[in-house]
């Protein structure tokens, strides 16, 4: 498979060497490739000086910038992570309209051991968003793959925080070329370097809070509710949910439990693994638990493995997280309330919250293992973007899926979809 006549230029992408790899490949596929740098965390993980492209013009000038950039290299395909923060949005919508090849990575929708590789869009902007089970069944008639089994482990969680706090550092330390680059979250790139720097520092303590507060959820003897949070700042809960802020969601949820669930079942809150504090989500908890009466039956787990929990919860319920896919797999109740590639009526509970804590109805299994094979067999790749190893298991497989003519939802419908590789253990 050959990328001659094909010109990439990627944007920007997960923080560490993962964009940088992808390109040397396809570099060595006899593709041309270029990156666009938006501040010195860009261009230090990119090694090749003579393809990079600093934008350091102020954000409204970007369109006009990208325009004239694919005009002059004569770009056919944008590589990006993440489809909504503003200068990939405005990308996507370029591309889409003169029908240039737009390949997205997220993390996986079935994370930790995949990651997400779709064309034109992830999440809520996914092509998965208008496809019922039933062509998910119909497409799979051309596949005889098994179904491989649900991991528990992230994998690479120090390297993911520690490139982050390297990636901000750049940006704090060595960004004075690019006056007008702007973050994309709301937090000032000091802040954001200090929360990861924390973490970082913290993982030992926390890890001994986590274990703890963990036991005693698990030691309680009580029949118990999984409620999964995420990041308020991800783009997933930002655009594509019906909240603006975690208290939001978390007021719903406390008091739709305090309603409806039976007087001896409790609730736990699952913080994000990657959670830094820069919402205060354990105080919000704690307030709104003893506002609703109910602080002796509320807990809160920050971060961790999550698969301890779910194999003993009742039920499960969550803005929009790709957690909510390992609630799924073990056959449990969940209960969304945002947009979410997983969210099928097969799969998810129409139940008012009251109802729903009260009486959780389960969702289809077997439609959701077909469901979940149609991911493995499509936009699901194994690997991880911020481990050696990891690195080296998805390049393995990701390049080829870019240069192929179908996308990979496609590429199984008409047959022609590449063998794929499912491992159990990257890290």
């Amino acid at each position: 498979m050959t990328g001659k006549d094909r010109r990439f230029l990627f944007l920007q992408g997960p923080h560490g060497p993962f964009f940088d790899g992808l390109g040397r490949m396809l570099r060595a596929t006899g593709a041309q490739v270029w990156r666009v740098g938006f501040n010195q965390g860009d261009r230090a993980f990119w090694s090749d000086a003579a393809s990079y492209i600093p934008f350091t013009e102020p954000a409204e000038q970007w369109p006009d910038a990208l325009c004239a950039l694919i005009a002059r290299l004569g770009i056919t395909d944008i590589v990006l992570y993440g489809d909504t923060r503003p200068v990939h949005a405005r990308a996507a919508e370029i591309a889409r309209a003169r029908g240039i090849t737009l390949h997205v990575f997220e993390e996986g929708y079935l994370r930790p051991y995949w990651i997400t590789y779709e064309r034109g869009g992830s999440n809520g902007n996914s092509r998965l968003m208008e496809m019922s089970v039933r062509a998910m069944r119909k497409a799979l008639e051309n596949s005889d793959s098994d179904q491989p089994e649900a991991p528990a482990r992230w994998g690479d969680m120090r390297h993911h925080v520690f490139y982050g706090a390297v990636y901000h550092a750049f940006v704090l330390l060595a960004n004075r070329r690019y006056g007008g680059y702007r973050p994309h979250r709301a937090l000032s790139v000091t802040r954001e370097f200090r929360l990861y720097l924390r973490r970082l520092l913290l993982m030992p303590l926390h890890a001994l809070e986590r274990w703890r507060a963990t036991q005693r959820v698990r030691l309680g003897g009580f029949p118990y509710h999984l409620a999964l949070l995420q990041l308020e700042h991800d783009s997933s809960f930002q655009t594509h949910s019906p909240f603006s802020t975690m208290t939001e969601f978390l007021e719903r949820v406390v008091e739709g439990f305090a309603e409806g669930a039976p007087g001896h079942h409790h609730l736990v809150f699952k913080a994000h693994p990657l959670e830094d504090g820069r919402t205060p989500v354990r105080r919000e908890v704690r307030r709104l638990a003893r506002l609703h009466g109910i602080a002796d039956r509320v807990h809160f787990v920050r971060g961790g493995k999550l698969a301890g929990l779910l194999n003993h919860a009742r039920s499960a319920v969550t803005v929009n997280s790709t957690a909510g896919q390992q609630v799924l797999w073990r056959g449990m109740p969940l209960k969304v309330f945002g947009t979410a590639v997983y969210a099928k009526p097969e799969f998810v509970s129409a139940q008012p919250l009251p109802e729903f804590f009260s009486q959780p109805a389960r969702p289809d299994r077997r439609a959701y293992r077909d469901y979940r094979l149609f991911l493995l067999e499509t936009s699901q790749i194994p690997g991880g973007f911020y481990s050696a190893r990891g690195r080296r298991q998805l390049l393995r497989q990701v390049v080829d899926m870019m240069l192929a003519p179908e996308d990979p939802y496609d590429a199984l419908r008409k047959g022609k979809a590449a063998p794929r590789q499912h491992l159990r253990v990257v890290q």
